[in-house]
């Protein structure tokens, strides 16, 4: 064989592994890539409502938004424009890149009254931040009171030329990405304190509850190939139990961390979680259904609601007549990291540095969370602006919300669960953190827990247990991920390395959007 032939089958070789990757990613954009944030009447499950949208160009905004992508260290340049008109909602908006631990960037983690204010409409503002050491499956959202229940959602991956999993898959693309989202038919600011979801949409299509036939989502794949999914909840509320039938699922990462590979049948995921699983498509060409029971609004699956279709080549286009069959349920307790898997600190329930213990509880009175008897009330002046004019740590606010953290220390956060509302999944931003006791379990692992962004807090009788490493400057939001909580004031605020955050120097276009957005009347 000549060596022009041989490059050439070289060449049509790698075309071949590049194509089911990103180069499939047809609508995907990033690392760089400018964001417009704009108003548009969609109707996902056949009703009609105005959005709150994000599209590539103002001609291509859709739920969930475009899917964002990068690759292992790579820095993300996401240039958002505000273009909000519509009044029923926010026209201010602010973005959280869920998952990225934005370390020396805390100016660009997105949370509004943390760690910037929002950006007023007909403006812009620049977020850059590197993926360092990172990769897996990340979403963004607003994090600007209920916004993103408007629309304001959309999946991240991080793709890893060197993923030590990628030995068990085939195809990892734009197409293997599925979202599972709530969606309502009354906008957020006026839809009530926590309001039950009229919709579950996957890959932003469903039905509701006496509503139109509206086409549902159809997920395809070849038979006997082995996809890498990634489920990301872009839920608002409900945490659902998801399955496809006649299929098992292998667990090989975890809100962007890789776990060891675990075989389920169904996947219980919280707002805000991630999980990439590997399905053979072992199975006769057929149709079969992809199920999404949510915790709240309507449940089952009665005419093709929260439900999709996974259809292999070669089957009819029609609905699946497939059954549910589950038997092996993913445990929490059963998922472990690939690498460095032990918890921070000493195996022993006090080997930590700091120990905190947070007390969650919903008040009928004012109808607000409290933690620790705090209700978290948006501070006017974001805590990383009160860090950089010298406030100091014990002064900061909002006053009782917001707690100090030493540099470098091993940090133990204990949560009971069962209050109003529950189970709570409680996000920490700026981390990952250790499990070292899950929902419905009460045994401590110190060894090798789980380590995730976002954690089920169970109900009553759980002590929900985390552990970190203060290994990153900047003020760290924690709240509950149901975001309807989350505006009720089921939050606290870590000010981790606070002499370090005050020697932060932000860009000048960051300086610039709290005196924009303080001239905006209430309410925009």
């Amino acid at each position: 064989m000549g060596l022009p032939v041989l490059n050439f089958r070289i060449m049509l070789l790698l075309a071949s592994i590049l194509s089911q990757f990103a180069t499939l990613a047809l609508g995907a954009i990033g690392p760089v890539a400018t964001v417009h944030i704009m108003n548009q009447n969609i109707s996902p499950d056949g009703f009609s409502r105005s959005a709150v949208l994000a599209g590539a160009t103002p001609s291509t905004l859709s739920l969930p938004g475009p899917v964002i992508i990068g690759n292992k260290g790579s820095t993300f340049l996401l240039n958002v424009v505000d273009a909000l008109t519509d009044a029923t909602m926010l026209r201010t908006t602010s973005i959280h890149w869920h998952g990225f631990f934005q370390a020396g960037s805390a100016w660009a983690d997105g949370p509004a009254g943390v760690t910037q204010c929002p950006i007023a409409p007909g403006h812009s503002f620049l977020y850059k931040f590197q993926a360092k050491n990172q990769a897996g499956t990340f979403w963004y959202h607003s994090h600007h009171l209920s916004q993103y229940c408007d629309g304001l959602r959309g999946a991240m991956v991080v793709y890893d030329p060197a993923d030590p999993h990628r030995s068990l898959y085939d195809v990892d693309n734009e197409s293997t990405i599925i979202t599972l989202a709530d969606w309502y038919h009354v906008p957020a600011p006026s839809a009530g304190l926590v309001p039950t979801p009229d919709a579950t949409l996957i890959n932003g299509k469903g039905r509701y509850a006496g509503g139109p036939t509206a086409a549902l989502a159809v997920i395809s794949v070849t038979r006997n190939r082995r996809y890498r999914f990634r489920l990301v909840s872009i839920s608002c509320d409900p945490h659902y139990v998801f399955s496809i039938d006649g299929h098992t699922m292998t667990i090989i990462e975890v809100d962007g961390i890789n776990v060891q590979p675990l075989n389920v049948d169904s996947i219980e995921i919280f707002a805000g979680q991630r999980y990439s699983f590997v399905l053979n498509t072992n199975r006769p060409v057929a149709n079969y259904w992809v199920r999404a029971n949510p915790n709240v609004g309507t449940t089952g699956f009665v005419g093709g609601i929260n439900s999709a279709i996974l259809r292999y080549v070669g089957a009819p286009n029609a609905d699946p007549v497939s059954t549910q069959t589950n038997t092996n349920p993913m445990l929490e307790t059963n998922l472990h990291p690939l690498t460095n898997p032990a918890a921070p600190g000493l195996p022993t329930a006090t080997g930590v540095d700091v120990d905190i213990n947070l007390d969650i509880l919903f008040d009928f009175a004012s109808l607000k969370f409290k933690v620790n008897g705090v209700t978290f009330n948006e501070p006017s002046v974001p805590v990383l602006l009160q860090i950089l004019t010298g406030t100091p740590p014990a002064s900061l606010l909002p006053a009782g919300s917001v707690y100090a953290l030493p540099l470098n220390k091993n940090i133990q956060i204990s949560m009971a669960g069962g209050s109003t509302g529950s189970p709570h999944p409680i996000h920490l931003h700026g981390h990952a953190f250790s499990v070292v006791r899950s929902a419905g379990s009460s045994t401590y692992n110190y060894a090798n827990p789980v380590q995730r962004d976002v954690v089920s807090i169970g109900g009553a009788g759980d002590n929900v247990t985390i552990r970190f490493r203060t290994d990153n400057a900047g003020p760290w939001i924690m709240h509950c991920h149901i975001d309807w909580h989350l505006v009720l004031g089921l939050s606290v605020v870590f000010a981790e390395d606070v002499p370090t955050v005050a020697t932060s120097d932000p860009p000048t276009a960051w300086d610039q959007l709290c005196p924009i957005y303080d001239q905006l009347p209430p309410g925009t």
